[in-house]
């Protein structure tokens, strides 16, 4: 079983979060003159995130439909050519036939509204930096007896030139007559921005046990840089590619097995999809050719849907995957599944 800390560690980050709420003293003005007060949360593809008092929960709000926004909160804008500013929020007045700018008070930098396509509400705090979410499902049958738990948290801390997120996910499935699968990972990554927008490195990190697979504990370390990106108001890609170490010691019966050790290449993808206000789609994979083992290839996976509910309350499907087409004589070369539950997020994810 993967070592308690290495489990333990995403949640901590996630539940230690000082979720202090935020003055609500923001302006936000509509298209249509609407003028509301509210505490604006941030902006992700096309949809901007608001808190108001009289509303439980966070509205989604249509971008476009904004007028003009105020706030004297803290905020991290990234654009599409990738140049990411920091500051407080002022709309310049709009005259007839002139476009939606968003003044950055602190670094006097005025924007296009049509560029923007993230906007991130951070602090002076270090703890309201955070944001993130939890998830969890359990899926029960009396025929067989089975039963299936799934649990899955992500934290992630955004700065102005560098961001780290760290996952956790574990599932576990019972039946009568079948010996209890448990499968668990821990995936930490960060990324730092280099003096040219779009580009910045990335390191990689990552612990999985799956008892299907028969890996006692498989550790992956690795580091690259993109080589390509792309942002828009509906969809983010990226791609990195570099180099990684992966350590796997294997476990059968209870019987240890000999471990091995493989230096990779390393191609790693994170697509999100959005469609405003009802459904995210947030998906990774990562390939490993493996240098030291000419001819072996391992391939992990892992993507979730969310359908809102209500509020910050989602319901989500989620698959995950790994593969190794040369696994060890008597072991599994793969394990895959599926789980639904329920979510909840905090900040903006």
């Amino acid at each position: 079983m993967m070592n308690s800390r290495f489990l333990l560690l995403p949640l901590a980050l996630l539940f230690a979060v000082a979720l202090h709420a935020r003055d609500k003293t923001d302006i936000m003005v509509m298209t249509n003159g609407d003028r509301m007060t509210c505490a604006v949360k941030g902006l992700n593809q096309g949809v901007l995130f608001v808190d108001f008092d009289y509303i439980d929960g966070t509205a989604s709000v249509d971008w476009s439909k904004v007028a003009r926004l105020e706030s004297k909160q803290l905020f991290l804008v990234k654009t599409e050519d990738g140049s990411v500013y920091s500051g407080t929020l002022s709309t310049p007045e709009k005259g007839p036939g002139r476009p939606l700018k968003i003044e950055m008070v602190e670094q006097e930098t005025v924007i296009d509204r049509s560029q923007i396509v993230r906007m991130l509400a951070t602090s002076d705090k270090f703890w309201q930096r955070f944001n993130g979410g939890i998830s969890f499902g359990v899926i029960y049958s009396k025929g067989n007896q089975s039963t299936q738990y799934s649990l899955s948290s992500q934290s992630s801390y955004v700065r102005q030139r560098w961001n780290a997120q760290a996952s956790f996910a574990s599932n576990l499935s019972s039946s009568t007559g079948v010996t209890v699968s448990t499968r668990n990972a821990v995936n930490f990554a960060a990324q730092r921005l280099l003096p040219w927008n779009h580009w910045f490195y990335s390191g990689l990190g990552g612990f999985l046990q799956s008892s299907e697979q028969g890996i006692k504990l498989q550790s992956t370390l690795g580091g690259g840089s993109i080589i390509f990106k792309d942002n828009s108001e509906k969809a983010s890609v990226a791609v990195i590619g570099g180099a990684a170490f992966q350590n796997t010691d294997y476990q059968l019966s209870g019987v240890p097995a000999n471990g091995q050790h493989l230096a990779t290449a390393l191609i790693y993808v994170d697509a999100k999809v959005f469609k405003f206000s009802k459904t995210n789609l947030d998906a990774t994979a990562e390939l490993l050719p493996a240098l030291s083992d000419p001819g072996r290839l391992r391939f992990n996976t892992n993507a979730s849907y969310y359908i809102k509910i209500i509020g910050n309350l989602n319901w989500n499907i989620s698959f995950y995957g790994n593969w190794d087409n040369r696994p060890p004589p008597g072991f599994s070369g793969s394990d895959y599944g599926t789980s639904s539950g329920v979510s909840w997020t905090f900040g903006l994810k």
